[in-house]
């Protein structure tokens, strides 16, 4: 294949594409910055122009994840009541863990690292709003009970984590995912307890 010089503005974007499907079809094992260079037809060395090695890659494949997840979260925001916005919430989350399982294993797994960007931290701390503003909303609505909103958060995150993994393993089909959270958002907002 002849290589192409480098002379557009969109090879950082191309690359980015390139592997996420990389990422999807293969796994993070299977990225290669010589690999994507070839497929989208550029030379070897061009890709260190945006990314020094392949940790740089999934960092940027992590940050591109959360600001897109935070971005639907914020979208899915709506003018009902607390178990509403909670569902549309639920919805978005799902709906995007479902469809990028392997992109969200490199967000999880990139937040961790101690040597993560300031970027990448403050696009987790994003998310984190994202998830913990209906929460503190619902609770001045009197809807939740007061209390750590951080904590609540975190059972409302990790249940809609546990959920997205059932699906996205094909424990539930599409067409249940739906009614099952809202039965989750449901439980969550009234406990298991007889009333």
């Amino acid at each position: 294949m002849a290589e192409h010089p480098y002379h557009h503005g969109d090879l950082r974007a191309a690359l980015l594409k390139g592997a996420e499907h990389t990422l999807r079809e293969k796994g993070a094992s299977a990225l290669s910055l010589r690999e994507l260079a070839r497929s989208i037809g550029v030379s070897h060395a061009a890709p260190s122009r945006h990314f020094k090695d392949k940790q740089a890659l999934l960092d940027a494949l992590a940050l591109s994840g959360f600001q897109r997840l935070t971005l639907e979260l914020r979208q899915s925001a709506t003018d009902g009541g607390t178990q509403a916005v909670l569902t549309a919430l639920a919805r978005a989350y799902v709906g995007f863990a479902t469809v990028n399982p392997e992109l969200l294993e490199v967000m999880y797994a990139r937040k961790h690292e101690p040597n993560a960007s300031e970027q990448l931290t403050e696009a987790v701390d994003q998310l984190v709003e994202a998830v913990v503003r209906p929460i503190a909303d619902g609770q001045a609505a009197g809807d939740i009970v007061p209390g750590d909103t951080m904590g609540i958060a975190m059972v409302v995150a990790a249940t809609l984590h546990g959920i997205a993994s059932f699906a996205a393993n094909g424990a539930f089909t599409p067409e249940a995912v739906a009614d099952i959270l809202d039965d989750a958002v449901h439980h969550l907002l009234r406990g298991l307890t007889p009333r």
